[in-house]
């Protein structure tokens, strides 16, 4: 087959089948994160433009992930009470105007109030994103949906902070200015090309069907467990951006160094999320969380290991980028399976405040540990989260003792099916992989990657 034709087919089955709003979503995606410099450059603007102390940054980094965790859960009820594009575009357009005003904003006790609210408006906008994707494209392409949109966060991170150092050489205003426009720019888009996706009523038409409220969400065991674990993993991934860097410049590696090393975890996600989202998607969903898990979690592992090679460090963070590669986007498939279609909303929201608390939690954890017991430690730590994470996945996947063949191998259940009311047609089948089953896929309508 010609190169040419073995390209197009490669990108017909990697993006044709999607519906168009999808892709609208897409393109709002990718044009707000390639204006996000703020969240980047915040604590390098607070130290060296503004002149305050690590502490305070270390605090405002905090609470702007404290607001993120609040926004979870507030936007997550909001988008399944008053729909998802009203609260998708509230967060929006809040977060532009915070984010301008914080540029302007003078005084340790305003910055850290305009910060949590930056935090809490940015953050606001996943639970809607993840329940828009989940309620338009067909849960067969779900997990080619999520690794598209992760696609396009990871490309419009990665050129975004490629040009922000050049843009702060004008001053850090002209950051916080762009990044608020970006971000109404993708409001725009959505105003003008998404429509409305939440459910009128629940999809099988029961008149009876009893509500589903936050405590229905955390008594769902099966769903908190999920969550438990995605909890255990972000703990470890926050690693990448906090303790790392210090572990590295304890060990001599500039900070030129660390800036190419950790560059190679966008740059991985660019070129091998779309060939293993291919792979993955024959796979045994549990099967792949397991894998994902042991090359996070010992990706960090092996760091203990690194000394003062710049080369062996990069090696590790391509060994947990392919773990993330693979976690993302099959995760987010599940959760959005295991989510009822009317309560997707509080079920993506809770979901997300695992990774806003590791954000908040992570830093101070594993410089505390860093600190105080030494690097070895800390990441034999990371691989003894991502071994229990993993045992956790399989734990899941066998509970039911259910395996069906599905063309590439045995596929192992992640979970007995959801006994929440509504739930999607698809947590009632976990056990399928995350490709398109041999009967006939499931009519629904779909979501953005909240670990992003």
């Amino acid at each position: 087959m010609p190169v040419t034709a073995r390209f197009r087919r490669m990108l017909q089955e990697t993006a044709g089948g999607l519906p168009r709003q999808f892709w609208w979503l897409w393109v709002a995606t990718l044009v707000n994160r390639l204006g996000a410099f703020v969240v980047t450059f915040l604590a390098l603007y607070l130290t060296s433009s503004r002149g305050y102390s690590a502490t305070y940054a270390g605090l405002v980094a905090s609470l702007f992930g404290l607001g993120s965790a609040v926004a979870s859960i507030v936007a997550g009820v909001l988008t399944d009470r008053i729909g998802r594009r009203p609260t998708l575009l509230a967060a929006q357009l809040g977060t532009a105007l915070f984010t301008a005003v914080l540029g302007f904003t003078d005084g340790q006790a305003a910055i850290a109030v305009v910060a949590f609210l930056v935090g809490f408006c940015n953050n606001a906008t996943r639970p809607a994103i993840s329940a828009i994707i989940a309620d338009i494209v067909p849960a067969a392409d779900r997990v080619r949906a999520y690794s598209l949109n992760f696609w396009a966060i990871n490309l419009g991170f990665g050129l975004s902070s490629a040009v922000a150092g050049l843009i702060a050489t004008h001053g850090y205003l002209t950051l916080f200015l762009l990044d608020a426009l970006s971000t109404v720019l993708c409001a725009v888009v959505i105003f003008l090309r998404i429509p409305e996706t939440k459910p009128d009523a629940p999809a099988d038409g029961r008149a009876d069907e009893p509500a589903v409220g936050l405590v229905t969400v955390f008594r769902d065991s099966r769903f908190m467990a999920v969550v438990g674990l995605t909890l255990l993993l972000a703990l470890v991934m926050q690693q990448g951006s906090t303790t790392l860097a210090v572990d590295m410049g304890r060990q001599g590696i500039t900070s030129s160094e660390y800036g190419l090393v950790i560059g190679l975890n966008g740059l991985l996600i660019v070129l091998l999320q779309i060939p293993l989202t291919r792979w993955v998607e024959n796979r045994s969903r549990s099967a792949m969380l397991a894998t994902a898990s042991l090359f996070i979690g010992w990706g960090f592992g092996i760091t203990a290991l690194a000394g003062s090679s710049a080369w062996f460090y990069a090696f590790t963070v391509a060994v947990w980028t392919v773990g993330e590669i693979l976690y993302t986007p099959t995760l987010m498939g599940l959760i959005a399976e295991l989510s009822p279609t009317h309560a997707r909303g509080r079920y993506q929201g809770v979901y997300g405040l695992s990774w806003s608390l590791a954000s908040f939690l992570g830093p101070a954890v594993g410089g505390v540990l860093l600190e105080r017991a030494g690097g070895g430690a800390l990441w034999g730590a990371c691989g003894i989260c991502g071994t229990v994470a993993a045992v956790g996945y399989v734990v899941l996947g066998g509970r039911t003792g259910a395996a069906e063949g599905a063309g590439s191998g045995e596929v192992i259940a992640v979970a007995a099916p959801v006994a929440t009311p509504a739930a999607d047609p698809a947590a009632q089948a976990v056990t399928a992989p995350a490709a398109r089953p041999v009967a006939a896929p499931v009519a629904e309508p779909e979501k953005a990657p909240a670990g992003a």
